[in-house]
Formats: structure tokens, C-alpha cells, sequence
């Protein structure tokens, strides 16, 4: 933008200054202009020139490109100054607040989702944390009441263990008992049985009953001897 500002400006200031600072050209363009105001000459007159004027009015009234014309240089730094200046009057009035504004709402709005993000990874971390401890609670609690139950199924184990010795032990006694009173009453029975039996084995053998004390005390001997052995 700036360039071509100052190759309009030069080509508008630069041709003025090169036609005035060349006499040829300044020369050629009078001539002109009084022809412009007296018509066209006789004919024969002013029409036939020296071929060394034409040729020197024709190097006079050569024309350059302004930008590329030393003579044009002061007016283009003028106009590359005065686009520089207005350009930068427009940045810094216009453009660059305009750009600031932009990086200053896009930093705030960074800053503010930045923000958001903190809060709600805060909040995240919060309710993990939360959650974990709820779940170390949960653990401790079924783990006391599991040890309850344990060590309460274990006493009420204990208990009927005991409750079934003793029942047992009790019973065991009893029948032990019964059978020391049946193996005595057996056995009286059995020495009667066994005096009866010598009895009549005596008397049958001898064809004599013998005396109920001698086979009695004779019974009672064998029955101590087996007892012994």
C-alpha cells in the first residue's frame, strides 16, 4: 500500500518537476501552447524545420518513468513519508488496538477456560478422594462385621462343642454306670449259675451232694483266680 502510494504521488508531482527543471522540454511545451492559441501556421511556414532542431527537440522531450527519475526523488520521499506517516497513524489508531483488544479477549478467555479446568479437576480430585475414603469406610465396616460374625458363629461353636461334651460325657457316665451295675448283677448271677452247675456236676460224678458252702467256696476261689489272671 505504502509504494503505491508514493509511485502515485510521484508520477503526479514528478512530471511538473522534470518538465520544469529540463529546457528543452519546457521550451517545446511553450511552443505548443502558442501554437494551441494561434491555429495552425501558414503553410510553408514554421512547418519545415532543421532536421538537427527536430532531432534536438526530440531529446529534449524524451520522457522517463518517474520513479526511476532522480530529479522526482524529493517528491516521492515526500510521499513515501506522508503514506508512511498516515499508514502508521491507521495502525496505531485502528488496526493495532483493534488487534490488542482481540489478544486481550482471547488471553482472557484462555485464562478463564484455564480457570475452569483447575475448578473442575478440583473438583474431580475432590470427589475421588471422597469416593476413596467412602470405600475405605465401606471396607473397614464389613471387615468388623465380618470379624463379629466370625468370632460370634466361633463362640456359639464353642458352646455347643462344650454343651454336646458334657452332654456326652454325661451320658457316657450313665451307660458306664448301667454297665457296671449290669456286669455286677451278671456276675452275681453268674456265681449262682456256677455254684448250681458244681453242685449238680459234684453230686452227679460223686453220687453225693456235696456241701453248698465247700462248692460256694470252691466257685468264689476259681472266679478270683480268674479275675487275677
Amino acid at each position: 500500500m505504502t509504494v503505491a502510494l508514493a509511485m502515485t504521488g510521484a508520477f503526479l508531482w514528478g512530471a511538473p518537476l522534470s518538465a520544469a527543471s529540463d529546457p528543452a522540454a519546457k521550451a517545446a511545451v511553450v511552443a505548443q501552447a502558442a501554437q494551441a492559441d494561434h491555429g495552425q501556421a501558414p503553410h510553408g511556414q514554421g512547418t519545415h524545420e532543421p532536421a538537427g532542431g527536430k532531432a534536438e527537440a526530440g531529446h529534449g522531450s524524451k520522457s522517463h518513468f518517474p520513479p526511476f527519475d532522480s530529479t522526482t526523488f524529493a517528491s516521492q520521499l515526500l510521499w513515501l513519508v506522508l503514506s508512511f506517516g498516515l499508514l502508521y497513524i491507521l495502525m496505531g489508531r485502528v488496526a493495532l488496538p483493534r488487534i490488542g483488544r482481540i489478544l486481550e479477549e482471547r488471553h482472557d478467555r484462555i485464562a478463564d477456560d484455564l480457570e475452569e479446568a483447575a475448578k473442575h479437576k478440583a473438583e474431580s480430585e475432590a470427589a475421588q478422594a471422597s469416593y476413596e475414603k467412602a470405600l475405605n469406610e465401606a471396607r473397614a465396616k464389613a471387615n468388623t462385621i465380618a470379624a463379629d460374625t466370625r468370632n460370634r458363629l466361633a463362640a456359639d461353636s464353642d458352646a455347643n462343642r462344650k454343651s454336646l461334651e458334657a452332654d456326652l460325657a454325661t451320658k457316657l457316665a450313665t451307660a458306664e454306670q448301667r454297665i457296671a451295675s449290669t456286669k455286677t448283677e451278671a456276675l452275681t448271677h453268674v456265681r449262682g449259675i456256677a455254684v448250681d452247675a458244681t453242685h449238680a456236676i459234684v453230686s452227679t460224678l460223686v453220687g453225693t451232694s456235696p456241701a453248698p458252702a465247700d462248692v460256694e467256696q470252691a466257685v468264689e476261689g476259681a472266679l478270683a483266680k480268674k479275675d487275677a489272671a
